[in-house]
């Protein structure tokens, strides 16, 4: 009996520590649904600060920025990763990393292509 609660405790306990998949696959979807849209300036706001100020060239604006990017759907997610306040959700036309805010998942870097050995290439990133 003992050995039995002592197994549905751990159980409990690793169930608690499950990552949240779910809203950085909700935030990528709704980025690429936006870009779809043409709604690039509502796209710039789902973006991290640092990537949204270091998009756009001088006097240009994000929204203008992404909208020369011409990015490909994004198409169903693949997968999701979570690692503490940082996310990787891959889809089926792009790959997006993502970073946990107090106000929520923000996209740090999006149009990922990943190069043998060596990190992502993104046509966003910070």
């Amino acid at each position: 009996m003992r050995s039995l609660l002592i197994l549905l405790a751990s159980l409990a306990m690793a169930a608690g520590c499950a990552a949240d998949t779910a809203s950085p696959a909700r935030v990528a979807e709704r980025f690429h649904a936006l870009i779809a849209a043409n709604q690039d300036e509502s796209a710039c706001g789902m973006l991290a600060p640092k990537t949204a100020e270091k998009l756009p060239d001088p006097g240009q604006s994000c929204a203008d920025a992404l909208r020369e990017l011409r990015f490909g759907p994004g198409g169903v997610v693949t997968s999701v990763s979570v690692w503490g306040d940082e996310a990787q959700v891959r889809m089926a036309g792009d790959t997006l990393f993502l970073h946990r805010f107090s106000s929520g998942w923000r996209v740090k870097a999006a149009g990922c292509k990943p190069v043998r050995d060596l990190p992502y290439d993104c046509e966003v990133d910070d």
